[in-house]
């Protein structure tokens, strides 16, 4: 009789990825059910914005920039600014919006982050592929010179979108004024990422501080990613990416395990 109770029982990992998979498809269907045409607005409201980008710059009649299409230079940028901005806001948002699941012991209030940050990320995904897809019909050269830069670079802004998610996530249920300056501060933060400005036209002085911020470092790895010619800013650091976003990460993965008991009770 224990022999058979032993059997039925699951290891936790298991267990996790079941909740992962649950959550998942819920956060999906959420997002889609919200309004009519749901999957069609998703993907049509970031490509759209982008596209209005490219054709200012392209009615300004600026070709290239910094070595690089411009069409290129645009659509890297504000898509992996879009990614980082989305998986963040989010997934901060996610423990308060989900509370009434964690009544499910199995459901830890970092499930909830940890898989809509995916979801964004399987979205961004999509608004890539539709972007670059559409730009190789329109003629332009859209083959990476170094695909595992490229790969390696949106993989770091995915983790920056997590950690910074993971952290806020645990803040804002906390302090909920602060939900406020994280929207104050994107925009901004847009700006100084170099979405729609190169950074090398900063004097270095200034540049070196908005270098301080790792999602510049992200946008500027995918463009020599996608082209060797592109004329990089010295600053740039794959490392200091990377190891923002692993302390972010270990931070919030903290604060989750600190203040469990108040994210699922208050």
């Amino acid at each position: 009789m224990i022999k058979s109770s032993m059997n039925r029982t699951r290891a936790p990992y298991t267990v996790a990825f079941s909740v992962w998979k649950a959550l998942f498809l819920r956060e999906a269907m959420h997002r889609l059910s919200t309004r009519r045409f749901g999957v069609v607005w998703l993907l049509l409201e970031p490509v759209a914005s982008i596209a209005f980008m490219i054709f200012v710059f392209t009615v300004i009649r600026l070709r290239v920039i910094s070595g690089i299409d411009t069409a290129i230079w645009l659509m890297s940028g504000l898509l992996t600014f879009s990614t980082f901005r989305h998986m963040a806001t989010q997934s901060m948002n996610a423990v308060n919006s989900n509370k009434t699941l964690f009544a499910y012991r199995q459901v830890k209030p970092v499930d909830t982050v940890l898989v809509r940050a995916s979801l964004e990320g399987f979205l961004a995904i999509l608004v890539g592929i539709i972007l670059f897809g559409s730009a190789a019909l329109y003629g332009l050269n859209i083959i990476p010179d170094d695909l595992m830069l490229v790969m390696e670079a949106i993989l770091g802004v995915g983790l920056l979108g997590l950690g910074f998610g993971l952290m806020v996530s645990v803040i804002i249920h906390l302090v909920p004024e602060a939900a406020n300056i994280v929207s104050i501060i994107m925009m901004p933060l847009n700006l100084i990422s170099g979405t729609i400005f190169p950074l090398f036209m900063i004097p270095q002085a200034y540049r070196e501080w908005l270098m301080l911020n790792p999602v510049a470092h992200g946008i500027e790895a995918i463009r020599v990613g996608f082209s060797s010619y592109y004329h990089a800013v010295p600053e740039l650091s794959i490392n200091y990416m990377y190891g923002c976003a692993l302390v972010m990460i270990f931070f919030g993965l903290m604060l989750h395990i600190r203040f469990q008991t108040r994210l699922i009770t208050q």
